[in-house]
C-alpha cells in the first residue's frame, strides 16, 4: 500500500500558483475571489476559512461576505448579480447548503458562467459532458490530480464511483470516461454493492456513509479514492472507507484528512486564477 499525500501535492500546487498569480500581476491581473456564507453552518465556516487561508498564501485577492440565515433569495440574487457585473472580481463562490427558503438551483444559474469557479452552472456542467470542460466541480478535478501525479494508468481501466451526486459522483465519473475509463456509478440502491466495487481497479467512494467501505469492497490491487468526511460522536473526522480494513489491500489509497480535501480546495484556487487569466484575454 502506497498513501496517496494529497497534502503535499496541494502544497506543490500551491506554490506553483504563486509563481502563476505574481507573473500576473506584472501584467497588472489581480485574482480575485468572491466568497458568500449564508447562515452559521459550522463545516461551512471552517471551509471558508480554509479557503481564505489559501488564497492569501497564494496571493489572490479573496473577500468573504457573511449574510444571515434570514436573507431572502432576492437579496442574494441582487448581491450575485452586482459580483457578475463587477470587473474586480474574477470568481463567485457561494457556499452550500443555503437555508431552506433559499432556492440552490437559482443561485448557481445566477452565478455567471465564466466566474463560476466552483463549475455548478448548468453550462459548465454541460461542457463538461460533452467533453469540452471549462470550470469543473473542485472534487473531482483534485481527483483528476491525484492520479495524474502518482501516475495511475486509467485508460482501459475500469472505475466505479460510489455516489451519483451533481457535486462529486457525476462529474467525476465523466472526468474518468474521458481519459478512457470504462466507469461505472453505483449508490445506495445498488443491488450486490460489494460485488461490483471488487471489479474496479480505480474505486472512488463518495456516498457519505462513515467507514462503509471495507475490504470486502476493495480488489486487491485497486487504487481507493476517499470522498467522503464524516464526523464522529467525538468530532473525528473520517472517511466513507474503513482505511485501516482497507489499507493493505489497496495499492493506492487516499487518506482522510489529508487526502481529497485539500486538493478540492486548491482546485478551487486553479480555477479562479484560470478564470482571470481568461477574463483578460
Amino acid at each position: 500500500m502506497k498513501l496517496i499525500d494529497g497534502k503535499a501535492l496541494a502544497a506543490k500546487m500551491q506554490i506553483e500558483l504563486q509563481d502563476k498569480v505574481e507573473k500576473l500581476k506584472e501584467r497588472g491581473i489581480f485574482p480575485a475571489l468572491v466568497v458568500i456564507l449564508v447562515g452559521e453552518n459550522p463545516a461551512s465556516q471552517i471551509y471558508v476559512r480554509g479557503k481564505e487561508r489559501d488564497a492569501a498564501k497564494i496571493g489572490i485577492l479573496s473577500e468573504v461576505v457573511k449574510l444571515p440565515e434570514t436573507v431572502s433569495e432576492s437579496e442574494l440574487l441582487t448581491l450575485i448579480e452586482q459580483y457578475n457585473q463587477d470587473e474586480k472580481w474574477h470568481g463567485i463562490l457561494v457556499q452550500l447548503p443555503l437555508p431552506g427558503h433559499i432556492s440552490e438551483e437559482k443561485v448557481l444559474l445566477a452565478i455567471h458562467p465564466e466566474k463560476d469557479v466552483d463549475g455548478f452552472h448548468p453550462m459548465n456542467m454541460g461542457k463538461l459532458w460533452a467533453g469540452n470542460p471549462v470550470m469543473v466541480p473542485s472534487t473531482p478535478a483534485g481527483v483528476m490530480e491525484m492520479l495524474r501525479e502518482y501516475k495511475v494508468e486509467i485508460e482501459g481501466k475500469r472505475a466505479v464511483v460510489i455516489g451519483r451526486s451533481n457535486i462529486v459522483g457525476k462529474p467525476m465519473a465523466q472526468m474518468l470516461m474521458d481519459k478512457n475509463a470504462t466507469v461505472t456509478i453505483a449508490h445506495s440502491k445498488t443491488p450486490d454493492l460489494a460485488e461490483l466495487c471488487k471489479t474496479a481497479d480505480i474505486l472512488v467512494a463518495a456516498i457519505g456513509r462513515d467507514r462503509m467501505i471495507t475490504r470486502d469492497y476493495v480488489k486487491a490491487g485497486a487504487v481507493v479514492i476517499d470522498v467522503g468526511m464524516n464526523r464522529d460522536s467525538e468530532g473525528k473526522l473520517h472517511g466513507d472507507v474503513d482505511f485501516d480494513d482497507v489499507k493493505d489491500v489497496a495499492s493506492l489509497i487516499t487518506p482522510v484528512p489529508g487526502g481529497v480535501g485539500l486538493m478540492t480546495r486548491t482546485m478551487l484556487m486553479v480555477q479562479t486564477v484560470k478564470a482571470a487569466e481568461k477574463q483578460m484575454i
